[in-house]
């Protein structure tokens, strides 16, 4: 059965007065008499009346709404960057509209639509894996909506957006690993076209190189990285390398699936392979041993991607310089890679 909301025009019959003269009691406004408020307020109560904020606020020019486009909101990473996002915004009196990509560029448009439709002030993405064509995310940008992306970015200087420094994190694990006495070091990494995943091998890359360690394309295996793809990828990486001694997985979903099967193969943690990932998830903890991680300040991300939008927000129709904020990673060392007592303090 459908129920009817009593609105304004509802109230405003039922006693005999104009629209006008309801809403500015509502409003609690000083040209309305007590008498009349009085009225108002206690039909409005009886028709449980709630006043439309989206309306009024777009009669203003603003919906005081904030949309958030996530790849997924699975484990702990957009959770918090969600986390951080709402926490600044609403201090700010935003309301945010949160939708999921699910890892699909249809659905991401589809998002970036609904978010246009409900006439938000800005808009904050975070892209879908299978998002290569960015047609829908120009089209904010046309019609003049303030846009700012973060972590997984459209690289372009005519942007905003927040990301860590995914190559010093990836540097910082497979220098840790390479200290630990590794010599044969794996990497399971993403989809390329993501600066995330790229710039985490590069910083694989580059540890290798600084090490005096040559780059051996039979430890390398991309995947989309969940993990079943970590438990396969890593059965392939041992079949081709059997006496590799050290995994750095650029996500840590990934590296559970790695650790599986290493266990699976007989092998010691870490003794035989220590393991490095990305992320910092909950479940890093959980593990026996627990997993070395780079943290990623996800609730950190989420407010400073909110500065930055509010920022344009504000500036209204005056240009904003497009700014990149980088923030900087840390390694947590635990359990599944600390092989030598170092000064490092595992966590």
């Amino acid at each position: 059965m459908t129920i009817h909301r009593a609105s304004i025009s509802d109230l405003a019959a039922q006693l005999n007065l104009s629209v006008s003269t309801v809403s500015r009691a509502l409003s609690n406004n000083s040209r309305i008499s007590e008498a009349t408020k009085q009225r108002v307020w206690e039909l409005a109560r009886q028709l449980h009346y709630q006043p439309n904020h989206l309306a009024a606020a777009l009669r203003k020019g603003r919906s005081n709404t904030i949309g958030v486009v996530i790849p997924h909101i699975d484990g702990q990473f957009f959770a918090l960057v969600v986390k951080g996002i709402e926490t600044l915004a609403n201090q700010a009196g935003f309301n945010v509209m949160i939708c999921q990509s699910n890892e699909n560029v249809a659905q991401e448009q589809k998002n970036i639509e609904a978010l246009l439709n409900a006439q938000v002030d800005g808009i904050l993405v975070s892209l879908s894996l299978s998002t290569h064509d960015f047609q829908h995310l120009e089209e904010v940008r046309r019609r003049g909506i303030p846009l700012v992306f973060f972590d997984r970015i459209m690289e372009s200087e005519q942007v905003s957006a927040v990301v860590l420094d995914d190559y010093q994190g990836g540097y910082d694990a497979v220098c840790h690993l390479l200290e630990q006495g590794c010599q044969q070091i794996a990497h399971l990494g993403g989809p390329q076209h993501l600066n995330i995943c790229k710039n985490r091998y590069q910083g694989y890359v580059n540890a290798l190189r600084k090490y005096g360690q040559a780059v051996n394309p039979d430890l390398i295996h991309f995947s989309d990285l969940s993990m079943q793809d970590g438990r396969d990828g890593m059965a392939m990486l041992l079949k081709k390398v059997p006496h590799l001694d050290g995994v750095f997985a650029c996500n840590d979903l990934a590296l559970v699936g790695a650790m599986q099967m290493v266990k699976r193969q007989g092998l010691r943690i870490p003794q035989d392979v220590a393991l490095a990932g990305f992320s910092n998830e909950l479940f890093d903890s959980l593990t026996e041993p627990m997993l070395t991680s780079v943290d990623q300040r996800c609730e950190e991300m989420g407010r400073t991607a909110v500065e930055l939008l509010l920022e344009m927000i504000t500036a209204g129709k005056h240009p904003v310089t497009p700014r990149h904020v980088v923030l900087q990673p840390t390694l947590l060392i635990r359990g599944s890679s600390q092989r030598v007592p170092a000064g490092s303090i595992a966590v």
